[in-house]
């Protein structure tokens, strides 16, 4: 995977570093596997608007993830790698053994024609999933449980990735992508390899109008609000006001709001770096 560099003859694409998409094998997407995608625009059930800057964009359909890799034993072939407008990663198909066909997270290094497998007999391959129990340590991974049975939830996007580091007792202690480091059960499964496109962060999109194709709204600053609107809004002329916070208050750039008494601060063996 690569970027590309725009000529500037524009001056949308003056600064614009797209993805070269050289891993991506085919764009056009399995049928059976898509679901329609309906627009809020930021409005609920009664059409007023709920959140701000929601609204336009192109229209999406959903590829159905399989987040789980249930089909434990059944050896699946890559058929194709697919770009995926709703995350930053790629997907891969799979075609099972017994005739079912299912999405994956691609893993980087996932390759058309290679065969994975999940279950706690799998090789630890890139693209095989296995339970923690199973998995070597020191292993790089991606698309983790937090709970049994879950589905992965943990290191989705692209270019992700933890480490699984130590086991004990029941639990594993995993190297989060944010640096934390945190217990999880050892019955939860994880694939083997860190996610596709790590080029995405390398992205530039060049122009505001990109942001709109992608659903997104211009945002109002808030020290450019009136007093009633925000609490960093108001002052005469040009002046910024007053500490950074939320609409509601909250206080913002380093205010920690996770709860003290929140059950899963057991499972934190230490905490992300600042």
């Amino acid at each position: 995977m690569s970027v590309r560099k725009l000529k500037p003859i524009t001056p949308g694409q003056r600064f614009r570093v797209v993805n070269s998409f050289d891993a991506i094998t085919t764009d056009k997407p399995e049928r059976s596997l898509l679901a329609p995608k309906k627009k809020s625009g930021g409005r609920n059930s009664q059409g007023k608007m709920t959140m701000r800057y929601m609204g336009g964009g192109h229209k999406q359909r959903y590829r159905v993830v399989d987040f789980k890799r249930a089909k434990v034993g059944i050896p699946a072939t890559v058929k194709t790698i697919e770009y995926d407008p709703n995350r930053s990663a790629f997907i891969s198909l799979l075609a099972y053994a017994d005739g079912a066909k299912t999405y994956i997270i691609a893993q980087s290094g996932i390759k058309v024609g290679q065969t994975v497998v999940s279950g706690p007999d799998a090789a630890p391959e890139v693209g095989n999933a296995m339970p923690l129990r199973n998995i070597p340590l020191g292993t790089v991974i991606s698309c983790i449980e937090l709970r049994p049975g879950q589905g992965a939830v943990i290191a989705r996007s692209a270019g992700t990735f933890a480490q699984l580091v130590a086991r004990d007792g029941k639990y594993a202690t995993i190297k989060m992508p944010s640096g934390e480091i945190r217990l999880i059960l050892l019955d939860c499964m994880a694939t083997i390899g860190a996610v596709s496109n790590h080029d995405h962060q390398l992205i530039v999109s060049g122009k505001a109008g990109r942001s709109r194709w992608l659903g997104r709204r211009p945002r109002t600053r808030a020290v450019a609000m009136n007093p009633v609107d925000h609490p960093m809004g108001g002052g005469e002329g040009r002046s910024s006001g007053g500490h950074p916070r939320s609409r509601n208050g909250m206080p913002a750039k380093g205010y920690r709001t996770r709860s003290k008494v929140k059950a899963s601060n057991k499972y934190i063996v230490e905490r992300r770096k600042k």
